[in-house]
């Protein structure tokens, strides 16, 4: 679980980073770097970065400073295998579990994917708010752990492979959570978890797609 306070801010923070490729896979950042960055002090940077290696977002080399591992194919479809199963487990719950002021959230969450069409930065930020509204509606803290970093780093390969047609992706990605989301608002399970496998099968296709890109692409 990501503490609170100062260490819960910087594991945010870096995983930002991570995400966005602010922090680019393959390199070496120190911990002078990081805090620099955030602006918060070697404690609470040091603290997030044990929760990240644990998580797979980072790998801590002393001596040498934190590697930001690649990203591959590979570790994509291995990360989608497991979210399939915890991501349709979790919206069955929030079907039953979701109060009264989760739904009001998630009617606001319905505006949002509704209305313009947004950036690539505003969408994964978007993401990242439906993951964790649907974790808390789900009312359990241990699935809601297992889902955060598998969610974090697949956000993080979509970003990375998406730029050359990020308004037709974005469109695509933002009808299959709408999906979601009125299944849940609906308390309908069963349409809930197959509107989960429909995300699914896209991020795995997504994935497969970036092999057969020409190269150069993203």
């Amino acid at each position: 679980m990501v503490s609170q306070g100062k260490a819960g801010q910087a594991y945010q923070r870096i995983e930002q980073l991570i995400v966005s490729e602010e922090l680019a896979p393959g390199n070496l950042v120190s911990e002078a770097a990081l805090m620099e960055k955030t602006g918060l002090g070697r404690t609470p940077i040091r603290e997030a970065l044990q929760q990240l290696a644990r998580n797979r977002m980072v790998e801590i080399h002393p001596n040498r400073g934190v590697l930001i591992p690649p990203a591959s194919v590979e570790s994509q479809l291995r990360m989608l295998e497991v979210r399939r199963v915890l991501e349709a487990l979790a919206v069955r719950l929030a079907c039953h579990s979701a109060t009264s002021d989760d739904r009001v959230r998630m009617e606001a969450m319905l505006l949002r994917l509704s209305g313009e069409p947004m950036a690539l930065a505003e969408y994964a930020e978007t993401l990242k708010d439906i993951h964790r509204l649907v974790a808390r509606c789900c009312n359990n803290e241990y699935l809601a752990d297992a889902m955060a970093p598998l969610q974090g780093l697949s956000r993080r390969f979509w970003l990375a492979h998406v730029r050359d047609d990020g308004p037709s992706e974005v469109r695509r990605g933002s009808a299959l959570y709408l999906a979601i989301l009125r299944a849940v608002l609906a308390r309908d399970p069963a349409a809930a978890e197959q509107a989960s496998h429909s995300l699914n099968d896209y991020l795995v296709e997504f994935t497969y797609a970036t092999i057969r890109r020409p190269a150069g692409s993203a």
